[in-house]
């Protein structure tokens, strides 16, 4: 074995190859390490790999190449040896063979040598008649990881997390964080940490609770909202449940006789003028100076408590059926009661405070094999209201199942090609705090190495079919992901994921596929996707919004969203929950280890094309502003067309690349991240500095839904109604100017390097 010579492999997942020397053992003083080949005789059946060393590689059928994965260099102490390792002996052509370095001097401190505790990472050696691709090793590790991820453990998770209510900045919340941890570590990561900030959060007085009430010409009261929900069964005796409020409202307790029923639908909205979404920005200022933060006192009330107040309501009928809903009431609009109640008053009594309290996210990595200088992130939070049964804990345990899958594998020797970093943010319900401290913290990391994040918010707000949200970048990926999955609903045995899916939810927009949602708010993707630019996706089991017509689920953020809901009612077998799993485990998965990023900005095109006609179909309801103020969408179209162009000639040069070059591999996957970053203009929409991405934003006018090209639609809102039309309608043009400078600058990233 003490043969010296020159050596080349070339590892089949990486595609670089590795060059080393090898002598013999004699002498004093040699800088070049010795090499030890030693058999390895203990397996994984589901991996068909050995254990114990690291990522598995394997030969392409030549003797001439033989695997060394192409890692960074992992040493300590002294040892600052990389891979090296002469061509494996045939005397024993059965086994697979590990790579371990010894120099001489080692006394059990260093990573990779064979007197160690550690064995080197990633060193794997097979049989030079195996004849299995990168690719096909890739799919064996993605079907183990499939495998290992189980519907009971879920359940378990999700019993564990929702048995104390967890709300951000509490003393619980923080015991759940720091159980996580331990657990996250347990199951193997190779880092777990807690991140802590100091944010303002919200919260009611204990002892003067907040509530509404109906008082007479004297003062009296002669009706109180209720001070608190009662509790749901076998929940009586928890303590820490916070009534009911809305945080940051102002405090106050104020006086009105001319109560009025509004309609916050944006059709309605836009017949009272006015606005009830604040705008966001920072509370490091003086808080009786802060931009942002409500000016006036809310309060959140229960439909009983609505029926009495909304019974005896005056003034006119509704204008039409939206502004009715369920209650065996009139619905009239105000203002204020009717004439025999007419001395009535309605009267507040808000008593919350904001306060500035210590937050934790919790911080896990899994560091790359070959590229772990590029992150893709895993995230959901972790605070909730009150029992969390489905937000969020639907969605934790379901990343905690993914987070223990992936620690199985790497316990058994695999790394991903790329870091994996998991994230269990907190505060998110106060405004998704956590994570946007978070992204801020490492903006320039994130914004040099972010490949893609997942949110891993709610895994269930229903149980009739899969619903996903993700940058178009990510489409053709889901479609191919969602055929390998079985469905889990009822009437598709047999059948993929996907087929249940389309039947399910077909798209709108595009012939014969899934409905896939535009990114809008209210979760944490937002900085990652809307500020920073770096793709993001989310999935979860819903309901059927054709027949359901609610906003969401009927407990939602209410003590009644327990463990027991879920179990009961949304998904008994847990079924949901871990094709759940499959889809976001799978997606990481994807992104994480896949040699070229499976990404396809041919489906970005696609989705383009679509939206500049969509946003001039809207434009053409103002025709005679479009004449009289010369508006054109000709740049935007020809932005389009040229940045459908750029992508066919991209993904033709992708097709084609050697993924033997490892140069050019990682420059096509380094346009391919950046391609989401093209469309991110630094200055923000207009009145909104934070929402940076010109393609997607949320409305502004329903924070939750995505709009596209949101500078282009909220010029163009309401615009009859605008005192100055010229001014109006110049907004409108470089709005439009914008769109089109941004697509065709994203258009030129995608060209051939220089």
């Amino acid at each position: 074995m003490n043969r010296t010579g020159n050596h080349q492999v070339i590892h089949p997942l990486s595609s670089i190859p590795i060059f080393w020397q090898t002598e013999a053992r004699s002498g004093v003083g040699k800088l070049q390490p010795t090499v030890r080949i030693q058999p390895v005789r203990t397996f994984n059946p589901a991996l068909e790999l050995p254990l114990g060393s690291g990522i598995g590689g394997f030969p392409s059928g030549s003797r001439k190449q033989w695997p060394v994965p192409a890692l960074a260099p992992t040493y300590r102490g002294s040892q600052r040896a990389l891979h090296t390792a002469p061509v494996p002996s045939a005397a024993s052509p059965q086994l697979p063979l590990v790579v371990v370095l010894d120099n001489g001097n080692c006394r059990g401190q260093h990573l990779g040598c064979g007197q160690c505790a550690e064995p080197l990472t990633a060193s794997w050696f097979t049989k030079p008649t195996d004849e299995v691709t990168a690719t096909s090793f890739h799919e064996k590790v993605k079907k183990a990881f499939m495998a290992e991820m189980k519907a009971e453990n879920i359940k378990q998770f999700l019993y564990n997390f929702t048995q104390r209510p967890h709300l951000a900045g509490t003393a619980e919340n923080l015991r759940l964080a720091q159980q996580i941890q331990a657990q996250w570590k347990e199951f193997g990561l190779d880092s777990v940490e807690l991140a802590h900030y100091d944010v303002l959060l919200s919260y009611p007085n204990e002892t003067n609770p907040n509530y509404i009430s109906i008082i007479d010409e004297h003062g009296t009261e002669i009706f109180n909202t209720s001070l608190f929900e009662p509790p749901p069964p076998g929940y009586e005796t928890v303590t820490d449940v916070v009534p009911p409020y809305s945080a940051f409202s102002a405090p106050g307790v104020p006086e009105v006789k001319r109560l009025e029923l509004l309609n916050s639908r944006l059709p309605a909205l836009s017949k009272i003028n006015t606005s009830l979404i604040p705008p966001e920005y920072t509370y490091r200022y003086e808080e009786a100076r802060a931009v942002g933060l409500p000016k006036l006192p809310v309060h959140p009330i229960g439909y009983n408590d609505a029926e009495k107040l909304l019974r005896d309501m005056g003034g006119p009928a509704p204008p039409d059926s939206s502004w009715k809903g369920s209650l065996n009431v009139s619905y009239n609009i105000g203002p204020g009661f009717m004439s025999r109640y007419s001395t009535r008053k309605v009267k507040m009594h808000i008593h919350s405070s904001n306060k500035v309290t210590r937050i934790y996210n919790v911080i896990g990595t899994i560091r790359g094999a070959t590229e772990p200088d590029r992150y893709v992130i895993l995230g959901g939070h972790r605070d909730s209201w009150v029992f969390g049964g489905i937000d969020p804990q639907s969605g934790a345990a379901v990343v905690h199942e993914i987070v223990r899958s992936y620690g199985k594998l790497k316990k058994e020797g695999w790394r991903p090609r790329r870091t994996i970093i998991f994230a269990s943010w907190d505060a998110e319900e106060f405004g998704l705090l956590g994570s946007t401290e978070w992204a801020e913290e490492n903006t320039k990391l994130l914004q040099a190495r972010g490949v893609a994040y997942i949110n891993a918010d709610s895994s269930v707000e229903g149980n009739y079919t899969l619903r996903i949200d993700c940058t178009p970048l990510m489409y053709s990926l889901v479609y191919s992901l969602t055929r390998e999955i079985p469905s889990p609903d009822e009437g598709f045995k047999g059948k993929s994921l996907y087929e249940s899916w389309h039947e399910n939810n077909p798209s709108t927009e595009y012939k014969d596929v899934p409905r896939i949602n535009k990114l809008g708010s209210g979760n944490d993707f937002e900085v990652f996707f809307q500020r920073l630019g770096i793709a993001s996706g989310r999935a979860r089991y819903s309901k059927n919004w054709r027949v359901e017509k609610y906003s969401s689920y009927p407990v939602y953020h209410s003590v009644y969203e327990t463990y027991e809901i879920v179990e009961r009612f949304y998904d008994p077998t847990f079924k949901n929950h871990l094709t759940v799993a499959q889809v976001r485990g799978g997606l990481v998965f994807e992104l994480a280890d896949s040699v070229v990023l499976p990404f396809d900005c041919r489906d970005y095109a696609e989705a383009l094309r679509n939206y500049v006609q969509v946003i001039y179909n809207l434009s053409k309801n103002h025709q005679m502003g479009l004449t009289t103020y010369s508006v054109s969408f000709d740049s935007l179209f020809s932005a389009a067309n040229n940045f459908t162009e750029a992508a066919t000639d991209f993904h033709r040069r992708l097709q084609q690349v050697d993924i033997n070059n490892p140069i050019a591999v990682r420059a096509l996957n380094d346009q391919l991240m950046f391609l989401e970053r093209a469309f991110i203009d630094p200055l923000g929409l207009p009145g909104r500095p934070f929402y940076r991405h010109i393609i997607f934003a949320p409305s502004s006018h329903n924070k939750y839904a995505g709009e596209s090209f949101p500078g282009i639609y909220d010029a163009m809102f309401d615009i009859e109604n605008k005192a100055d039309q010229r001014k109006a309608w110049e907004e409108v043009k470089r709005q439009i100017s914008i769109a089109a400078f941004t697509v065709q600058a994203a258009a030129g990233t995608l060209k051939d390097l220089a």
